[in-house]
């Protein structure tokens, strides 16, 4: 018998709830079968439009959700009774399933036929991705919290999505990605375990409700032998530590978004070459096919993709389920020794990391520490050598560059740009709502919400009476922040170079002799301004510098503009890096630039990284910007030469 088909979708959201309640209603109309949610940073992170920090980033990687309002249009015309909905969320999750549930009572929709997913993973966002709030025992409990409940009433819910997509995104071998993804499986069980609410069946429920959100990357037949290992492993969990003893609640159930970090700026066309062979190493093997399939964009390295860019990866996932026989046949590895075996190494090494990891106390202790996110950092601190160094191999970037014209639009009008009136409009949006709404009501649901989070009651009853009294994403956010506190997770990032640094001996004799002209050494400021969590760049520019011999000031994600400046001015620095890849460089890098001026910083330079088309790159320099660089600058020695001459051409004015 023919399998079904695995859930396709694609994952988008942008700008305004109406917007992209057409872009869904378009991707359903060509045949996508479920929805998979983008929101902007502010909606993710628990802050209004109108915040300091959200300015630049409203609907920019998503869609801005601030009050039930925006959720209703985000679904209209949308029956949530009919559709399988993923919502990338965690630290708001509880939040925006509120939000979702609302909705849906709004629509008739009874919540025991509600399907679909909440991600609700904030260990990996304390790692990777850098969409955390709270602190993780708080953080820990919301997930708890979410799980029972939805247990309870939602039957047919995935609570919890442990999300390893990010972790390889951050630069995490197969083995750190199966470790440190089980260790937090672990961590969600221990903790519902611990609460008491759920015993027996009822816990082998919840068990069973917890899935997987993984990421494929270019080495095929790991990769495969990868989802084997998880498949096998989480059984064994379920079985032996939790006692599980339905194969069906041990299944490992999960979806997959294919690697893009692997995605080239240069020739981006050869994107769709890597993002197929990803998608067939977790649908080939049926022990291990996904349940959920969503491809990037073969241009999402430029930018956010158009709805034609969305449809090309669509179709590829079509093509593969409705074209090709795959799905006729039974598991075409088993039997074959190379699979086997390979799946036995990372099992055995996963096992062993694991071990570890459980051994510091568990995966919140090992984030406390700071040993999971040194570990990554270290990872893609080799990752990154290796590429630089020509040893692995990008196709088009450090091999085989030449190249001929690409007939695909790759200029002007190739990417979806987000307009600076969506901004204003949704803050505009935002007051009318505040006006319109009963306030009493918002005040006696708020109360109620902080009352719930002191006395440790599960927090979904008044997050779902919060949302149903037009309570906004920001005063759900604060409330909790009263009642918790915020968080600032250790960046991996250490102030000793590493031993075993290599082909620097270059660029660190002209940091030593730039250093010895500036009368003190070379001081470097990394900062990341408003709301992008996404530090892997910034830390890795962070660890060669550092090596090269910078004195190196980086102190993690979530800075406004005048905190940079501030510490710009404060630590007294020779340039200042500004690390940008949600789209908000022109608003924020042009505040920070005037601010400079402002604070008579006039002689320190300022050099930006990230996703920045080429108009926006001349602009940035037009602005003051002294350098700028984009995912094809993956030569960092070049880049820290090139910081070395553009604060030399300031020595006479900064010598100490």
């Amino acid at each position: 018998m023919r399998d079904k088909p695995w859930i396709i979708r694609t994952y988008a959201g942008h700008s305004t709830a109406k917007e992209s309640n057409a872009l869904y209603r378009k991707n359903l109309a060509k045949g996508q079968t479920g929805l998979s949610i983008a929101f902007d940073l502010p909606t993710q992170t628990g802050y209004d439009a109108d915040h300091v920090l959200a300015r630049g980033e409203v609907g920019k990687v998503g869609v801005a959700v601030s009050h039930l309002g925006d959720m209703r249009t985000l679904f209209e015309g949308i029956p949530l009774d009919a559709m399988n909905t993923s919502m990338t969320i965690n630290a708001t999750a509880a939040w925006l399933l509120a939000l979702y549930i609302a909705a849906a009572d709004e629509q008739g929709v009874p919540r025991e036929k509600l399907q679909g997913t909440t991600q609700n993973d904030i260990i990996k966002e304390y790692l990777s991705r850098g969409t955390y709030v709270f602190p993780p025992g708080p953080s820990m409990r919301l997930i708890k919290d979410v799980i029972l409940f939805t247990t309870k009433e939602m039957p047919k819910w995935n609570p919890m999505n442990v999300c390893s997509y990010h972790l390889q995104e951050a630069g995490a071998t197969p083995v750190q990605e199966l470790a440190y993804a089980l260790a937090t499986g672990v961590a969600v069980l221990d903790a519902v375990k611990a609460s008491g609410a759920v015993e027996g069946k009822a816990f082998a429920d919840c068990a069973g409700r917890i899935s997987f959100f993984v990421n494929a990357g270019m080495r095929f037949i790991t990769e495969i032998c990868k989802m084997r290992a998880f498949v096998e492993l989480w059984d064994e969990i379920l079985a032996e530590r939790y006692g599980v003893t339905d194969p069906k609640q041990r299944l490992f159930r999960y979806g997959v978004q294919v690697n893009s970090l692997g995605l080239t700026e240069q020739q981006p066309e050869n994107n769709v070459y890597r993002i197929f062979l990803q998608m067939m190493a977790v649908t080939l093997s049926k022990k291990a096919r996904a349940r959920a399939v969503q491809l990037p964009a073969w241009n999402e390295a430029l930018g956010l993709p158009r709805p034609w860019d969305q449809q090309w990866s669509l179709r590829a996932q079509q093509i593969l389920a409705y074209e090709s026989d795959l799905l006729d046949y039974g598991d075409i590895f088993d039997g074959s020794p190379a699979i086997a075996k390979k799946v036995e190494e990372l099992k055995t090494e996963a096992r062993d990391e694991l071990r570890r990891i459980l051994d510091m106390g568990g995966a919140v202790e090992a984030v406390e520490t700071g040993y999971l996110k040194a570990q990554l950092v270290e990872s893609n601190s080799r990752r990154v050598d290796e590429i630089e160094l020509g040893e692995r191999t990008i196709v088009g970037v450090n091999k085989f560059v030449e190249t001929e014209p690409s007939p695909l639009p790759t200029g002007e009008g190739s990417i979806i740009t987000i307009p600076p009136e969506v901004e204003q409009n949704q803050i505009a949006n935002l007051q009318a709502w505040r006006a319109a709404r009963d306030q009493a009501a918002v005040d006696s649901a708020l109360n109620e919400l902080r009352r719930a989070a002191r006395e440790g009651r599960n927090i979904m009853p008044a997050s779902i009476a919060c949302a149903k009294a037009g309570v906004t994403t920001g005063e759900w956010g604060f409330a909790l922040r009263d009642a918790f506190g915020e968080f600032r997770a250790p960046t991996g990032v250490s102030s000793a170079a590493r031993n075993d640094a290599r082909c620097v001996d270059e660029v660190r004799g002209e940091v030593d002799r730039v250093s010895r002209k500036l009368g003190r050494r070379l001081k470097f400021l990394i900062g990341k301004p408003g709301l992008d969590g996404h530090s892997n760049g910034a830390e890795q520019v962070a660890v060669r510098a550092r090596d090269a011999g910078m004195e190196v000031v980086y102190e993690g994600i979530r800075f406004t503009p005048a905190d940079i400046v501030k510490a710009a001015r404060d630590k007294n620095v020779h340039v200042v890096g500004l690390s940008i890849l949600s789209g908000s460089h022109m608003p924020l890098v042009k505040e920070v630039v005037a601010k400079m001026r402002e604070a008579g910083l006039d002689d320190v330079p300022v050099v930006v990284g990230g996703i920045i088309p080429p108009d926006d790159e001349a602009m940035l320099k037009d602005a003051g910007v002294a350098a700028v660089y984009t995912p094809k600058d993956f030569e960092l020695n070049r880049i820290m030469t090139d910081i070395v001459r553009i604060v030399e051409k300031k020595a006479p004015s900064k010598a100490a």
